[in-house]
Protein backbone atom coordinates (compact mmCIF):
# COMPACT_ATOMS: atom_id res chain seq x y z
CA UNK A 1 0.00 0.00 0.00
CA UNK A 2 1.25 3.45 -0.89
CA UNK A 3 0.62 4.79 2.64
CA UNK A 4 2.82 2.11 4.22
CA UNK A 5 5.64 2.96 1.81
CA UNK A 6 5.14 6.63 2.60
CA UNK A 7 5.61 5.88 6.31
CA UNK A 8 8.60 3.62 5.64
CA UNK A 9 10.31 6.30 3.56
CA UNK A 10 9.38 9.35 5.63
CA UNK A 11 9.39 8.11 9.24
CA UNK A 12 12.09 10.60 10.39
CA UNK A 13 10.01 13.54 9.21
CA UNK A 14 7.26 15.27 11.14
CA UNK A 15 4.46 13.33 9.47
CA UNK A 16 0.96 12.93 10.82
CA UNK A 17 -2.30 11.27 9.90
CA UNK A 18 -3.28 14.11 7.56
CA UNK A 19 -0.05 13.69 5.58
CA UNK A 20 -0.37 9.92 5.32
CA UNK A 21 -4.09 9.86 4.46
CA UNK A 22 -3.50 12.63 1.92
CA UNK A 23 -0.99 10.43 0.12
CA UNK A 24 -3.73 7.93 -0.66
CA UNK A 25 -6.62 10.40 -1.04
CA UNK A 26 -8.80 8.95 1.74
CA UNK A 27 -10.54 10.62 4.63
CA UNK A 28 -8.63 10.11 7.87
CA UNK A 29 -11.29 7.91 9.42
CA UNK A 30 -11.72 5.64 6.41
CA UNK A 31 -7.96 5.44 6.02
CA UNK A 32 -7.43 4.39 9.66
CA UNK A 33 -10.00 1.59 9.34
CA UNK A 34 -8.56 0.40 6.04
CA UNK A 35 -4.93 0.52 7.21
CA UNK A 36 -5.75 -1.34 10.41
CA UNK A 37 -7.69 -4.03 8.55
CA UNK A 38 -4.73 -4.63 6.22
CA UNK A 39 -1.76 -4.28 8.59
CA UNK A 40 -3.30 -5.02 11.99
CA UNK A 41 -2.17 -1.70 13.45
CA UNK A 42 -3.23 1.90 13.22
CA UNK A 43 -1.01 4.13 11.07
CA UNK A 44 0.28 5.85 14.23
CA UNK A 45 1.25 2.56 15.87
CA UNK A 46 2.90 1.41 12.66
CA UNK A 47 4.84 4.70 12.42
CA UNK A 48 5.99 4.28 16.03
CA UNK A 49 7.06 0.68 15.31
CA UNK A 50 9.08 1.77 12.26
CA UNK A 51 10.74 4.52 14.29
CA UNK A 52 11.63 2.11 17.13
CA UNK A 53 13.09 -0.47 14.71
CA UNK A 54 15.25 2.20 13.10
CA UNK A 55 16.25 3.53 16.52
CA UNK A 56 17.56 0.07 17.40
CA UNK A 57 19.82 0.22 14.35
CA UNK A 58 21.20 3.62 15.37
CA UNK A 59 21.75 2.46 18.94
CA UNK A 60 23.61 -0.60 17.67
CA UNK A 61 25.90 1.78 15.77
CA UNK A 62 26.65 3.64 19.04
CA UNK A 63 24.66 6.79 18.35
CA UNK A 64 23.75 8.50 21.60
CA UNK A 65 20.16 8.36 22.77
CA UNK A 66 19.24 11.99 22.10
CA UNK A 67 20.66 11.90 18.55
CA UNK A 68 18.85 8.64 17.91
CA UNK A 69 15.60 10.06 19.23
CA UNK A 70 15.61 12.98 16.80
CA UNK A 71 17.07 11.02 13.85
CA UNK A 72 14.07 8.68 13.84
CA UNK A 73 11.48 11.42 14.14
CA UNK A 74 10.55 11.68 17.81
CA UNK A 75 10.11 15.17 19.25
CA UNK A 76 10.84 14.33 22.87
CA UNK A 77 13.49 12.17 24.51
CA UNK A 78 11.11 11.21 27.31
CA UNK A 79 8.39 10.03 24.91
CA UNK A 80 11.01 8.18 22.84
CA UNK A 81 12.38 6.42 25.93
CA UNK A 82 8.91 5.56 27.17
CA UNK A 83 7.75 4.16 23.83
CA UNK A 84 11.04 2.30 23.37
CA UNK A 85 10.71 0.68 26.79
CA UNK A 86 7.09 -0.24 26.13
CA UNK A 87 8.07 -1.87 22.84
CA UNK A 88 11.39 -3.53 23.75
CA UNK A 89 10.90 -4.01 27.53
CA UNK A 90 14.12 -2.11 28.19
CA UNK A 91 15.26 1.48 27.97
CA UNK A 92 17.35 2.62 25.01
CA UNK A 93 20.46 2.76 27.20
CA UNK A 94 19.82 -0.79 28.51
CA UNK A 95 19.27 -1.99 24.93
CA UNK A 96 22.52 -0.37 23.81
CA UNK A 97 24.48 -1.77 26.77
CA UNK A 98 23.14 -5.29 26.25
CA UNK A 99 23.83 -5.10 22.52
CA UNK A 100 27.47 -4.09 23.18
CA UNK A 101 27.84 -6.89 25.73
CA UNK A 102 26.45 -9.42 23.26
CA UNK A 103 28.87 -8.23 20.55
CA UNK A 104 31.79 -8.58 22.98
CA UNK A 105 30.67 -12.10 23.93
CA UNK A 106 30.38 -13.05 20.26
CA UNK A 107 34.01 -12.00 19.77
CA UNK A 108 35.14 -14.01 22.79
CA UNK A 109 33.12 -17.21 22.18
CA UNK A 110 31.52 -17.08 18.74
CA UNK A 111 30.46 -20.72 18.75
CA UNK A 112 28.12 -20.08 21.68
CA UNK A 113 26.02 -18.04 19.27
CA UNK A 114 25.63 -20.67 16.56
CA UNK A 115 22.01 -21.89 16.68
CA UNK A 116 21.66 -25.53 17.74
CA UNK A 117 19.56 -26.38 14.70
CA UNK A 118 22.38 -25.15 12.43
CA UNK A 119 25.05 -27.00 14.42
CA UNK A 120 23.03 -30.22 14.29
CA UNK A 121 22.46 -29.78 10.56
CA UNK A 122 26.24 -29.53 10.09
CA UNK A 123 26.81 -32.58 12.29
CA UNK A 124 28.41 -30.57 15.07
CA UNK A 125 27.62 -32.15 18.39
CA UNK A 126 28.97 -31.77 21.88
CA UNK A 127 31.31 -34.68 21.17
CA UNK A 128 32.58 -33.42 17.83
CA UNK A 129 35.94 -31.83 17.18
CA UNK A 130 34.23 -28.57 16.31
CA UNK A 131 34.40 -27.10 19.77
CA UNK A 132 36.09 -24.14 21.29
CA UNK A 133 38.94 -25.00 23.63
CA UNK A 134 37.93 -24.75 27.28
Amino acid sequence: MKAKLFIDNNYPENINLDNIAGEVYFSKFHFIRLFKSIYGNTPHRYLTKVRIENAKTFLQKDFNISDTCFKVGFDSISSFCGLFKKSERKTPSEYQRLYRLRQENIKIKPLNFVPNCFAEQKGWSKNSNFQEPA
